[in-house]
């Protein structure tokens, strides 16, 4: 049976990256990508992508019903990416996180109930959980969000349970680790911490810099995403994990020695408020579906530290589009 399926978000990060992967899928006939195109989605990430007769690209915004309609409409896998995800912007303005990750999310929900594709796969965060300091947790921990940003992911994982549960719509849910590799937009460490270092200027560590998160490669996580669409039952959560956890010091330290620079580059700064010190999320129930992580988290953290490298001058690009449109944000 062949699938017409929705990516939102498909322009960015995780997104651009599924979308390369479901181009390899035989049974894929249709990829509509809907996208809203701010700083952090760019159609420089589907490079290549577009060209492919299988694919559309719709720029909107899925907190507009009639952008939702329109690329929903024919399709019978929708997955969600559309998100804003930076801790630190949520922290010095809420407001655009309720509205896409919240407000967003319900009106696709809406959309889904009336068109009624047969899954609805919601990408969330193993942040909805808070700090986990020992163990790790599963799919029946408590929701404790810490940061304005894992609140909104945390309001949508219940409104889409509600939807599930009220109006049938066919709703998955994946909650998956902080994850790595290429197109990652310049705001989040690695290749912040790339682009730091290349000119030699100091990389801000908040706290003691112990901080522990698990480290997911994209790819991984994108066929983890993929999995849940053909086997992911309704109803369900999913937490998504590799169970390659470190300190955000210890990352930092690694990423210098491939760059060949000094650790005296790394520059202790005051922690950032509700800063979660670790996750660790149990992923036993999708590995009962038959998946596991495949990187080797030494090799495709160098891969992708070489793939950054590379392109310093697009990093640069980035930081300046996102300092721009914050800029105009801030004006209005």
């Amino acid at each position: 049976m062949s699938h017409k399926v929705l990516v939102t978000g498909g322009a960015g990060f995780i997104g651009s990256n599924f979308v390369r992967l479901l181009i390899t899928q035989p049974d894929i006939e249709k990829i509509v990508i809907l996208d809203k195109l701010t700083y952090a989605g760019s159609l420089d990430n589907l490079e290549g992508v577009l060209d492919n007769p299988r694919t559309t690209f719709i720029k909107g915004d899925i907190a507009e019903p009639d952008d939702a309609v329109r690329a929903m409409k024919g399709c019978d896998w929708v997955i969600n990416f559309a998100a804003e995800s930076h801790v630190d912007r949520s922290i010095n303005d809420p407001a655009p996180f309720m509205r896409t990750n919240v407000e967003g999310v319900r009106v696709l929900l809406e959309v889904a109930r009336e068109l009624k594709p047969k899954i609805f796969l919601q990408v969330s965060t193993d942040e909805v959980y808070g700090p986990i300091i020992e163990g790790c947790v599963d799919e029946s921990a408590p929701l404790k969000p810490s940061s304005p940003y894992s609140a909104s992911k945390a309001a949508a994982d219940m409104l889409c349970n509600a939807y599930y549960v009220t109006f049938g719509v066919p709703v998955i849910i994946a909650r998956s680790a902080n994850n790595y590799g290429p197109y990652q937009y310049p705001e989040k460490l690695i290749p912040r911490f790339v682009s730091l270092a290349l000119m030699d200027q100091p990389l801000p560590i908040y706290g003691d810099g112990l901080h522990m998160r698990d480290w997911l490669y994209v790819e991984d996580n994108c066929r983890a995403l993929l999995l849940l669409l053909r086997k992911g039952k309704p109803g369900e959560i999913y937490n998504i994990g590799a169970s390659e956890i470190k300190h955000n010091i210890d990352v930092a330290k690694l990423l210098l020695d491939i760059l060949g620079k000094p650790h005296s580059l790394i520059k202790h700064v005051d922690d950032r408020p509700g800063h979660d010190r670790r996750y660790c999320v149990d992923w036993s129930k999708i590995k009962a579906l038959g998946w596991e992580p495949k990187a080797d988290f030494s090799e495709k953290f160098r891969e992708t530290i070489i793939w950054f490298k590379k392109r310093h001058e697009w990093l640069l690009k980035k930081s300046r589009e996102a300092e721009e449109f914050y800029k105009k944000a801030r004006a209005k």
